[in-house]
């Protein structure tokens, strides 16, 4: 793509301006953990209640006004390959197999399944917020984690950052792409509703409330049915704990999720990176004025060899076409000369 000098010297004065501003603008990144918020609300998804009806994925469908998927909701034959949420599924259930232990067979024998819901978790300390420098995510005091794409630039850190692979980027728009991810129906939180898949839910398999409260709720479930939980709240800690929390009967791993991300919240982690970006948004006019000078001056050189290399033909060609003149043409400037 070529450029004009004067739109060049237009961006120039833009970026210069954005380096006179320093911090003032590059502080989209923040490395500082605010620890989330304490009344914030969340979901609790027991995965040993839900019998991968998908209702969810219809409600969830329905609410953000997503494409018909290609195949219908009550389509147990998705249930075939292992799915995630994309930019026209915000959310999706898989089914996993689980074997019987203490079976005489060598590889047991196949027992009932687990269904598992799909979607952003809502981490209080999103990774996908720590990586952004212009502040395109944001975790609200409400729980939801949600985006504003007009701020956006399409560099989709966020998507390398998240250690749940939840965000997706809408590579079809050549124009307006954004990511897009499950934003816990946070316009329906803001006005007292519960998130579409949770209303939608008929076996009350996700439980919407306040995060402080949902860890009691799980806590009590564990204490009543010890056989049936693991004694472990995933989310609860996990990457310094998520809004959207998990109680199941096998090792999370078998059910899809990660068991090795510890309990260091994204920003302690991120910082050292995150700290370079003010110094790389300052000195990017820089490295472009040095890069528009060099070009340049290329330019300008190639220019002069050009000129030179077509002047040096016309001269062969002439004398091929008139040597005797040519040879008169020497004999005279040596004449000159002495």
């Amino acid at each position: 793509m070529s450029i004009t000098r004067r739109k060049f010297i237009e961006w120039m004065g833009l970026a210069g301006a954005g380096t006179a501003l320093g911090p003032l603008q590059a502080q989209g990144a923040s490395s500082a953990a605010f620890k989330g918020y304490p009344d914030s609300f969340g979901v609790l998804h027991d995965i040993t209640a839900c019998v991968g009806c998908r209702s969810c994925e219809d409600a969830c469908n329905r609410i953000n006004v997503l494409p018909s998927p290609d195949r219908p909701f009550d389509d147990a034959g998705v249930f075939g390959e292992k799915r995630r949420p994309t930019t026209k599924a915000y959310t999706v259930v898989n089914r996993y197999e689980r074997r019987e232990k203490g079976v005489s067979d060598s590889g047991g024998h196949l027992g009932s399944p687990f269904f598992r819901k799909i979607q952003c978790n809502h981490c209080l300390e999103p990774a996908c917020a720590s990586v952004c420098f212009v502040k395109a995510f944001e975790k609200t005091a409400k729980g939801p984690v949600v985006y504003d794409p007009t701020v956006c630039v399409g560099c989709r850190y966020c998507m390398v950052a998240c250690p749940f692979e939840i965000p997706s980027y809408e590579y079809e728009e050549a124009y307006t792409p954004s990511v897009v991810k499950c934003t816990m129906c946070s316009h329906r939180v803001e006005k007292g509703e519960l998130p579409g898949c949770v209303e939608a839910c008929p076996t009350e398999a996700l439980i919407f409330g306040e995060r402080k409260n949902l860890l009691k709720i799980a806590r009590e479930k564990i204490r009543k049915h010890p056989h049936r939980y693991l004694n472990h709240i995933y989310g609860e800690k996990e990457m310094g704990g998520t809004s959207w929390m998990y109680l199941s009967g096998v090792p999370f791993s078998e059910v899809g999720l990660r068991e090795d991300l510890g309990e260091t919240p994204a920003p302690a982690m991120t910082s050292g990176a995150l700290g370079v970006i003010p110094m790389v948004v300052g000195l990017w006019p820089v490295f472009l004025a040095g890069m528009y000078g060099m070009n340049r001056r290329r330019e300008k050189i190639a220019q002069e060899e050009k000129t030179r290399a077509v002047a040096h033909a016309l001269d062969r060609a002439q004398t091929q076409e008139n040597p005797s003149t040519a040879k008169d043409t020497r004999s005279r400037n040596i004449g000159g000369k002495k």
